[in-house]
């Protein structure tokens, strides 16, 4: 079992100094690398899936929204969700994506914004599950938002659609970028490849 002190560093302890480093930099880019071909990979799977009513893989969108918060539970520092998704999505563009360019970066950096808002307001001092949450929730909901009303992919959608779309998109970045992020991050804390993060050094078995 993971000692007191250990836990109580995991879950959210001041990580002391705001500044990047460059391993900061380092992890961060490459998580953005990795799931920009994550994100490249998902696009094709859904659009494999045309025969599948959108509301049904809208569960699995969370996916999209994952890079910031993990991005953010690793490094611990200001921005590093907004530089991790917005970077994420560059990287998708550049590795053609079938939608728009464009329109991948915009997600990237608002998806990444929205994830940065809750860890801000958390005043980067609280990295625990609920905020890990939170921070997917609303990186989902932001998409969700982007797709209905700023894009308007599903134009068709009635209002009772686009809410009950809403609801499925934000929990699946709650669920998904938010609850798999901390999950993923506390496997990998124990492996001793985070050692240089304040997120590896808390997590420690007795």
């Amino acid at each position: 079992m993971a000692s007191s002190a250990a836990t109580t560093g995991f879950t959210g302890r001041p990580t002391g100094d705001a500044r990047w480093r460059t391993v900061d930099i380092v992890v961060a880019a490459a998580v953005a690398v990795v799931f920009g071909v994550v994100f490249w990979a998902w696009d094709n799977l859904w659009n494999t899936l045309a025969g599948v009513a959108v509301p049904a893989k809208a569960m699995f969108y969370g996916v999209w929204v994952m890079a910031g918060v993990l991005g953010a539970l690793i490094v611990r520092k200001p921005g590093a969700a907004l530089f991790t998704e917005f970077l994420a999505g560059l990287f998708s563009a550049l590795v053609a994506v079938t939608w728009s360019g464009a329109s991948i970066i915009v997600y990237g950096l608002l998806e990444g914004l929205a994830a940065e808002l809750v860890f801000a307001l958390a005043r980067y001092r609280r990295w625990t599950l609920p905020v890990a949450l939170l921070s997917g929730l609303a990186a989902g909901a932001m998409a969700a938002v982007l797709d209905l009303w700023v894009y308007r992919y599903y134009p068709g959608f009635s209002g009772g659609w686009q809410v009950g779309y809403l609801a499925i998109v934000a929990l699946s970045g709650l669920v998904i970028a938010g609850g798999l992020s901390w999950l993923l991050v506390r496997a990998l804390a124990v492996t001793g490849v985070l050692a240089p993060f304040a997120s590896g050094r808390g997590q420690r078995l007795v």
